[in-house]
């Protein structure tokens, strides 16, 4: 039995590696490779351009136009963190947003004086032939007003400016949105509702469902970047709804919530999203969403596991950014895009292959089952009868599958499990899909900056296991989380938890390591490990994981044959 229990039991927070990790975190905090360039004199900026709404209320903006009298297409982004808060020149040096320290990445990137937060640079635009337009929404920034996160009113604000826009003499009348975060967010509401001039979106990496994907995801209350980014907006912008106060007061997934989420199926216009696999905790799930359920005739997703920022401005994004505005906008004859752009990794600095797809998941994928054993082993075989204990608290359950050849796993995965827990009263399981590599974790990209990611995860209060059939397709359920079906001691529930996509390449000789434990599987510290993110954890108990040949429990994996 002791031998079995180090197989089977291992604790994931407690990795290898963490003080070098430190030190290149520390380094690029202090340092962030970000390069800033000052905007050159042929390019004419207008600050504070006020734009009346039907109600009265004034917002305002930024524009920025090329050399030359136009007219020009337009690009626009709408936040609530401030069009004016850009990179300021102080005693010979750039200050940055203290995002790029907080959440740092290691990757370089170049951006303009004129770039605010997660904005499309202005000035490289600009000098691609567009008049970009950096909009401050209702209550945020120079704008009047008192703003509403997500709501029907910001996306009525936004197709009026779109609308002024396409009406201005410097305009061609054809607009386009682009952003990160929740410059991608919020392009899903307007184009829904289809304002005329709106000819093209490009979310990049923005999720779609406040709840599944960000607030709660697996019906888990997220409370550590959530906490931080709703006190940060209610700081730099003027709110009517206090977001961190009604999510308390819905702790199932109702009308309050379904109202934040956009009606994907009415989207009809052009769009290319950034669906990355390297924010699998905030917006990857919801960008993919997107890309599955709208309804529009051209829709791309351009698939990466790179770092977020230095992504979106580098080279191969803007590439793709470009052309597909230059069709659509400017109606150049440029070949559309490939309807998937998907990229092959390694581990977190290794990119394999890059090609282009044409469905998500993928049509030849072969779905195989790893079913849960004696002794930590998953295999394609069936095994006797058996179960392995664990700490809700203390522990992670523990399975390995061997790739005896090169194997590619490109999509989600799905976990089946026959589960009883004790002195629990509200369980919650974390799962994680690991890589390793002679004997040590193979490290990924993940969200916030953080460098030494699963390949995949997922999560799950098992009081909100009920699956929604009207929403669940072959291999990618989902919940409800509408209807609480609490544990009892001793019970054996069946649940089935969805994991993140992702698309990895497992050598000959490499692992597979499943974990399951009752709290996150990453450590939190700020400096090496998963920060700001916290999940609510399991608070006690033990967890039984069981199955039998009639009864399995099983993980499913994607692999893409040769």
């Amino acid at each position: 039995m002791p031998a079995m229990t180090r197989k089977t039991l291992d604790r994931p927070w407690r990795r290898p590696g963490a003080v070098g990790y430190a030190r290149r975190r520390i380094r690029t905090a202090l340092r962030p490779p970000v390069a800033v360039y000052a905007m050159p004199s042929d390019i004419t900026k207008d600050e504070d351009v006020p734009v009346l709404m039907r109600d009265g209320v004034t917002l305002r903006l930024n524009l920025f136009r090329p050399a030359g009298e136009g007219p020009f297409p337009v690009l626009l982004s709408a936040h609530p963190y401030g069009k004016d808060s850009v990179p300021k020149r102080k005693r010979g040096r750039w200050s940055l947003n203290p995002q790029f320290r907080i959440m740092n990445q290691s990757a370089p990137l170049r951006i303009s004086d004129q770039t605010s937060w997660e904005a499309p640079d202005p000035v490289w635009w600009a000098q691609q032939g567009y008049a970009v337009i950096n909009l401050d929404t209702r209550g945020g920034g120079h704008s009047e007003g008192r703003g509403d996160l997500l709501s029907d009113q910001e996306a009525d604000d936004i197709s009026q400016v779109i609308a002024w826009a396409a009406g201005q003499p410097w305009s061609t009348g054809r607009v386009g949105m682009l952003g990160v975060s929740y410059l991608a967010l919020s392009q899903y509401k307007v184009a829904a509702l289809n304002p005329p001039a709106l000819k093209a979106i490009c979310p990049w990496e923005g999720f779609t469902d406040a709840y599944r994907d960000f607030f709660t995801p697996g019906g888990v209350v997220e409370n550590g970047f959530a906490r931080a980014w709703l006190f940060l907006t209610g700081r730099v912008a003027r709110l009517k709804t206090d977001l961190a106060a009604e999510r308390l007061r819905h702790p199932v997934r109702d009308a309050w919530w379904e109202a934040l989420a956009p009606d994907l199926s009415k989207i009809t216009v052009p769009i290319l999203v950034c669906t990355s696999f390297s924010d699998n905790n905030l917006h990857s799930v919801g960008s993919m969403r997107a890309f599955q359920r709208v309804t529009s005739e051209e829709r791309h997703a351009y698939v990466h596991r790179g770092p977020k920022w230095a992504s979106f401005y580098g080279e191969d994004a803007r590439r793709s950014q470009l052309a597909f505005f230059d069709r659509h906008l400017r109606r150049l004859d440029v070949p559309p895009l490939p309807r998937v752009r998907l990229e092959v990794r390694d581990r977190r600095d290794e990119i394999v292959e890059i090609r282009n797809e044409e469905e998500w998941p993928l049509a030849r994928t072969d779905w195989r089952q790893l079913f849960l054993g004696e002794g930590g082993t998953l295999a394609e075989k069936q095994s006797d009868a058996g179960s392995v204990e664990f700490d809700l608290r203390r522990d992670a359950a523990v399975f390995s599958y061997r790739f005896s050849e090169d194997t590619e796993l490109s999509g989600p995965m799905n976990l089946r499990l026959r589960v009883t827990t004790t002195g629990s009263p509200d369980p919650r399981l974390f799962v994680g899909i690991e890589k390793w590599s002679r004997d040590s974790p193979v490290p990924f990209e993940g969200s916030y900056g953080y460098g030494r990611d699963c390949v995949a995860q997922g999560r799950l209060r098992l009081a909100l296991r009920e699956l929604d059939p009207a929403l669940s397709t072959p291999h990618q359920p989902e919940h409800t989380f509408r209807t609480l079906q609490p544990v009892r001691d001793d019970e054996e529930v069946e649940v089935l938890i969805p994991l993140s996509s992702s698309a990895t390449l497992f050598r000959a000789g490499d692992s597979l390591r499943l974990l399951v434990a009752g709290r996150y599987p990453q450590p939190r510290n700020p400096f090496f490990g998963h920060f700001p993110t916290h999940y609510l954890p399991t608070t006690s108990g033990k967890a039984v994981i069981t199955w039998s040949p009639d009864r399995p429990s099983a993980l499913e994996i994607p692999v893409i044959p040769t």
